[in-house]
């Protein structure tokens, strides 16, 4: 990525990223969300794989938090505001994980791509 696009996303250096991160963290902080909630393990098969090595607590933890922003949505509600103080919509429990699923989806696309190669190499032989 460019460095005036990375300058430009990056909150510190851009108002107006940071006037998009303040808003996101409003928002989430009224119905008790996490950034990393919003992935879907439907969608995406590395964000499925990356909750299933996730410690039990910790996926359980995402679905409460989940189905209570279901729950206070469904009744046009947000969580009471000394609660929304509390939340921490940007600290990440699924980043690191997410980092080690590609690691190792690359390492086995080597593998992959070592085996199909010598593979080649042997019949034209």
């Amino acid at each position: 990525m460019s460095s005036f696009l990375q300058s430009f996303l990056d909150p510190k250096k851009s108002w107006l990223a940071a006037l998009h991160m303040k808003s996101l963290s409003k928002r989430l902080r009224k119905y008790g969300l996490r950034y990393d909630d919003l992935y879907d393990p439907y969608y995406d098969l590395d964000i499925k794989e990356a909750l299933n090595r996730l410690p039990r607590e910790i996926v359980n933890a995402r679905n409460q938090r989940l189905k209570r922003a279901m729950d206070l949505s469904m009744k046009h509600e947000y969580l009471p505001e000394n609660l929304q103080q509390m939340q921490t919509p940007f600290r990440s429990y699924l980043q690191d994980m997410l980092a080690l699923v590609y690691v190792s989806y690359m390492g086995t696309l080597c593998d992959a791509w070592n085996e199909v190669s010598k593979g080649k190499g042997r019949k034209s032989k």
